[in-house]
């Protein structure tokens, strides 16, 4: 049965949490959203036009509530531009912000966030360099922070600004404070420091406060200025630094160094996200518990940890909170649960009623929590989906990343296959995320042969526990896991009776050649080195071993995908045909990598279950 959802996330809360902008896909590109909470336009709302035509990834309010920057992916594609219109409903001027010089190529715009009324934007160009900006939307004067290959400007504020280096599991922050570059926190080789917020209680900083917008000007307690002897900025920050799981961290930079100390942690389970609100009030939480999230509250000036809100649904991402901390947002979803804004008062714990989109009622195949213990004796985390009748047969699905991670969240895919009496089985296989920073590091590099293994283990206990007939598996999987799906279709042959890879690598050295150059730069670590470690990328290239492949192989790939060029499925599949296997490839021309249009997904889906029932055919 199919079914057509309106899917609501991404949200960011006003200042004055009068209103929200969110993201809305509910047929064509996703697109940009403002409601409003308040006053006499309470309960209405409008798109966020546009002069570009593709999938809205992100808006942002500006921190004095005058601006939405939105990021956009012309016609689906991976580069993106930025664009700005005021918060006023009835002023529909577009303006875009990251315009490049008349005689440089166009590369892509990441927004990151605001500076005060100052976009703050990473542009990168064709040579991989980013340029960490902020941008003035009402001139488009713009000012570098910083420009390096691998950066990535994660906040800034007030002079200060954190910049993320380092390749795949070994990012840290630094901060740029006037004339310096400070590394924030010692040397630990194979942690992982990645998200930052600058904080400003030694800074005059206007905002918005109070449910009708009145504008309050916090005072600073002190205002040393930037450099002195004594002035100092602080930061919050998510790092494994010295832990083996992510965790909240203060660090204060002086002219004489600086200190740092844990401000919350969770013994064996991961920080996903953290938010602070302006005027330093309140910080919310979100913990990664098996893969299942927790709401927590913190009061930032005594660090006082309140007892977890519960959630209304399994999954949350996507924090915003409001100046003063009077209201929180997020995106929550469940298997049942489609992508939703939800609204909380972290004081009164009590969530706020808006239009949200209903769940879809109890899913045949809610899924379970499965242990799967892999070849080595490694403990795997699953989440397993199974139909109301006896299946057919059961699908592997593998999750992108290497680093990510197989969640109780909403999937379109799944309900489709389920009617069809086809199980799924969602494993995190070594190298994913969630899991503390030993698990992440587990399939670098030669280690990778062992995570194609725990796929077939995965196969094995799929079959010793009745889940499906050992003739009747597929494998499947999204960017990494369509390179996991073709590199267990190579290396396992005998186990599986289909498979699909969307947008996936078949061949690493050629992906290391084609991809972005900031991608391949960042992906060293994890994957091996392009020149020094060349023919051990050519030993897991499954492209190399298509001779053994023997599963019917459906190839899925947007055409404007330059993170996984989409050469990587069509050199598959031109082998594998050459070979007289049975393999079809499905070309979505006006889509990326992610495959956000809409209509594009559901032709992915029916084509999926229709590809699965006629390998399970008896």
């Amino acid at each position: 049965m199919e079914r057509h959802v309106r899917v609501n996330y991404g949200a960011s809360l006003s200042p004055d949490a009068t209103a929200f902008a969110h993201l809305v896909d509910d047929g064509g590109y996703p697109r940009a959203v403002q409601r409003f909470l308040r006053g006499w336009r309470a309960s209405s709302s409008r798109d966020v036009e546009l002069p570009v035509v593709g999938p809205v990834t992100r808006v942002i309010h500006s921190a004095d509530g005058h601006w939405l920057a939105c990021e956009v992916a012309p016609e689906g594609g991976t580069r993106s531009q930025i664009w700005v219109v005021t918060t006023d409903p009835d002023d529909r001027d577009a303006r875009r912000v990251d315009i490049w010089p008349p005689d440089a190529p166009e590369g892509t715009a990441e927004l990151i966030g605001w500076d005060g009324t100052a976009v703050a934007a990473i542009l990168t160009g064709d040579d991989g360099v980013g340029s960490s900006c902020l941008i003035d939307p009402a001139t488009g004067d713009t000012t570098v922070l910083d420009r390096r290959s691998g950066g990535r400007l994660v906040d800034s504020w007030a002079g200060a600004s954190l910049v993320r280096v380092g390749p795949r599991g070994y990012r840290e922050l630094i901060m740029l404070w006037g004339q310096r570059e400070i590394a924030l926190l010692p040397f630990d080789p194979g942690s992982t420091t990645d998200a930052g917020v600058v904080l400003d209680d030694h800074q005059p900083r206007r905002m918005r406060s109070g449910l009708e917008g009145e504008t309050a000007l916090i005072e600073p307690a002190k205002n040393y200025p930037l450099g002195s002897s004594e002035g100092y900025v602080r930061a919050l920050i998510r790092s494994e630094n010295g832990a083996s799981h992510a965790r909240l961290m203060e660090v204060t930079v002086t002219a004489e160094g600086v200190s740092y100390h844990v401000v919350a942690e969770r013994p064996g389970y991961e920080l996903d996200e953290f938010v602070v609100s302006d005027d330093l009030s309140t910080v919310a939480m979100l913990w990664n518990i098996d893969g299942c999230s927790e709401l927590q509250i913190l009061e930032y000036a005594d660090e006082t940890l309140a007892e977890p809100i519960p959630l209304p649904g399994m999954v949350a991402s996507e924090l915003s909170i409001s100046a003063g901390g009077s209201m929180v947002a997020m995106t929550v979803q469940g298997p049942s649960l489609p992508p939703t804004v939800e609204l909380v008062d972290p004081r009164t714990r009590e969530w706020e009623r808006i239009d949200r989109e209903p769940s879809l009622g109890p899913l045949t195949g809610t899924p379970t929590l499965e242990r799967i213990t892999a070849h080595d004796g490694l403990e795997l985390n699953a989440w397993l989906y199974r139909p109301d009748r006896e299946p057919i047969g059961a699908m592997i699905f593998l999750h992108g990343g290497p680093e990510g991670q197989a969640r109780p969240d909403y999937n379109e895919f799944y309900p489709r296959l389920l009617e069809a009496g086809i199980a799924v089985l969602t494993p995190n296989v070594r190298g994913s995320g969630g899991f503390g920073r030993a698990f992440m590091h587990a399939d670098d590099r030669e280690l990778r042969f062992a995570a194609i293994d725990d796929v077939a283990d995965c196969v094995k206990y799929l079959v010793e526990r009745g889940h499906a007939r050992p003739d009747r598996i597929a494998c499947s999987g999204w960017s990494y896991g369509g390179y996991l799906t073709l590199a267990a279709l190579t290396f396992h042959p005998e186990l599986f009776a289909a498979g699909i890879s969307i947008c996936g690598m078949s061949d690493l050295n050629t992906f290391y050649r084609n991809t972005e150059p900031w991608i391949a730069a960042a992906a060293h670590p994890k994957y091996g080195h392009p020149v020094a470690d060349r023919e051990l990328l050519e030993q897991l290239s499954p492209l190399a071993r298509a001779h053994a492949l023997t599963a019917p192989l459906l190839l899925v790939h947007g055409a404007h995908d330059t993170n996984v060029p989409v050469g990587e499925s069509l050199q598959m599949y031109d082998a594998l045909r050459e070979l007289g296997r049975t393999a079809e490839l499905l070309m979505f021309d006006d889509d990326g990598h992610e495959i956000v249009k809409r209509e594009n997904r559901a032709v992915l889906g029916a084509a999926m279950t229709k590809w699965l029932l006629a390998a399970f055919a008896d």
